[in-house]
C-alpha cells in the first residue's frame, strides 16, 4: 500500500512538472526556432595499422592502402600521415617510405602524404596511416518534453526541428559540406566554343539527343 502511495506521488510530481514547463522550455530561446538543433561537426580521426614486413607491403596491404587513398580523397582531408614507429629500426622505417611511395602510386599528391614518428612500445610496432576526418553530430531528440499546450510566448517547443536536422545529419555524405561550401568546378570552355560556333552558323545547337526527342522519332517508354 504504501509503494502503490509513493509511485502514485512521484507520478502526480512528473507529470505536474512536465504540465508546469513551458512550450519552448526553461533554457535560453534561440533567436530563430531552426537554430535551437543547428547542424554541427566534430573531429574525428581514420586510421589502419600495418604490421612490418621485411619484403614491404604484403598484397592485403596493397589493396588496403588503395582503399584508403580513395577513402582519403573522397574525404577531403588536407593531410595523409604516415606515421612509423620510434626506434630508429630500419626495417620499420623502410616499410614506412614504402607505404608513402605506394600511397602515391594509389594517387595521392606527394605533397600530402607526410612520414613522421610515433612513440611506440616496440621498434617493430605496426606503421600507422591515417587522416583528420570531421562527423555530423546528431542530436538527441527526444531527451525531455515539455508542455506543448503552454504556448503563450508563441515560441517554437523544445523538439522543434530535432528530427529534422538529426535525419539530415545522418544521410549527408561529406560533413565538411556543412562548415565549409564546396567550389564550383570549372566550366566547359570547349563545349561553350562549340555551341557558340554553331550559333554564330545558324546551326542547331542542341544535342541530338534533345533534337531526337522534339521530333519524336525517340520513343519516351522503354521496354
Amino acid at each position: 500500500m504504501i509503494r502503490s502511495v509513493l509511485v502514485a506521488v512521484a507520478s502526480a510530481a512528473a507529470l505536474s512538472a512536465c504540465v508546469g514547463l513551458p512550450a519552448e522550455g526553461t533554457g535560453p530561446i534561440p533567436m530563430t526556432p531552426t537554430t535551437r538543433f543547428a547542424l554541427g561537426v566534430e573531429p574525428g580521426i581514420e586510421r589502419i595499422a600495418l604490421a612490418v614486413h621485411e619484403a614491404g607491403p604484403s598484397p592485403n596491404q596493397a589493396r588496403a592502402l588503395q582503399d584508403f587513398a580513395y577513402r582519403f580523397s573522397a574525404e577531403g582531408a588536407a593531410v595523409l600521415r604516415v606515421e612509423a614507429p620510434s626506434g630508429d629500426d630500419p626495417v620499420s622505417g623502410e616499410m614506412a617510405w614504402s607505404v608513402r611511395n605506394a600511397l602515391e602510386a594509389a594517387g595521392v599528391p606527394g605533397h600530402q602524404v607526410q612520414v613522421v614518428t610515433y612513440l611506440a612500445p616496440d621498434p617493430r610496432a605496426p606503421v600507422l596511416v591515417g587522416f583528420d576526418t570531421v562527423q555530423a553530430s546528431v542530436p538527441r531528440c527526444g531527451t525531455e518534453w515539455t508542455n506543448l499546450a503552454r504556448t503563450g510566448s508563441n515560441a517554437g517547443h523544445s523538439n522543434f526541428g530535432c528530427s529534422v536536422n538529426a535525419n539530415l545529419a545522418a544521410q549527408i555524405a561529406n560533413p565538411r559540406d556543412i562548415t565549409t561550401p564546396r567550389t564550383m568546378t570549372p566550366a566547359d570552355a570547349g563545349r561553350r566554343a562549340v555551341v557558340f560556333d554553331k550559333y554564330r552558323q545558324g546551326e542547331q545547337t542542341a544535342a541530338v539527343i534533345e533534337t531526337l526527342l522534339e521530333n519524336g522519332q525517340v520513343s519516351d517508354a522503354v521496354d
